[in-house]
């Protein structure tokens, strides 16, 4: 025996009641287009609401430009690069920021005895663009000391200078090398007593080179 249907069961809706939920979820998207979304997106404004709620400045920020710092070769300038859409990169004006490497990074330590008026010179043989991380420190002091760089297949008279000073507690921070080459110190004991300078590197680099005690 079938039951009689319930009064307050669901009924289909009609077709057109179906027809106006479609146009008013049409209708409710073209507002939300106009007001909020060609705004922001794109900078098109018919309404100027918009511009009162501050979208009309978000489109303009795949334009904008921004600096930012050539961290390799050149760090001494600031470029303009291309803010981008939102999600996507800022990109770098110079890729060599980062790179991959084969092999980790190597670390040595050296002990350098130097008697008085004694001076020697210890290099790092560096590809170009290879980073190296250092801290050297002297048991007593001051000496002097010449950190540069130079290409041996140009001679030896060609090079360049990082830092030069007379330290007394050592020194310490990061090369990236501007040119494939050795990299290194140059020190000198000036006192009337023997100082031990202790050297520690870390990085990319290929090789030490000892040029001796003189």
């Amino acid at each position: 025996m079938s039951q009689p249907s319930s009064p307050y069961e669901a009924q289909p809706p009609s077709p057109r009641r179906l027809l106006t939920s479609v146009l008013i979820a049409i209708a409710s998207a073209a507002v939300v287009l106009v007001l909020v979304v060609l705004p922001a997106e794109y900078g098109i404004d018919p309404t100027g609401v918009g511009g009162k709620l501050g979208l009309t400045a978000l489109a303009s920020s795949g334009t904008r430009t921004i600096q930012i710092d050539d961290v390799i070769g050149g760090n001494e300038k600031y470029r303009e690069v291309k803010v981008p859409d939102v999600g996507k990169p800022t990109p770098l004006p110079n890729p060599d920021v980062h790179q991959d490497e084969a092999k980790p990074p190597q670390t040595r330590t050296l002990t350098i005895t130097l008697q008085q008026d004694q001076e020697t010179e210890m290099k790092l043989r560096l590809a170009k663009r290879k980073a190296v991380v250092y801290s050297w420190s002297v048991d007593r002091g001051p000496i002097y000391v010449d950190f540069h760089g130079h290409d041996p297949s140009l001679g030896n008279d060609v090079w360049v200078r990082y830092k030069e000073q007379d330290a007394a507690n050592g020194d310490s921070g990061s090369l990236v090398a501007p040119f494939a080459g050795e990299h290194g110190w140059f020190w000198q004991n000036y006192n009337e007593f023997p100082v031990v300078i202790t050297l520690t590197v870390t990085g990319y680099f290929d090789d030490v080179v000892d040029y001796g005690i003189h």
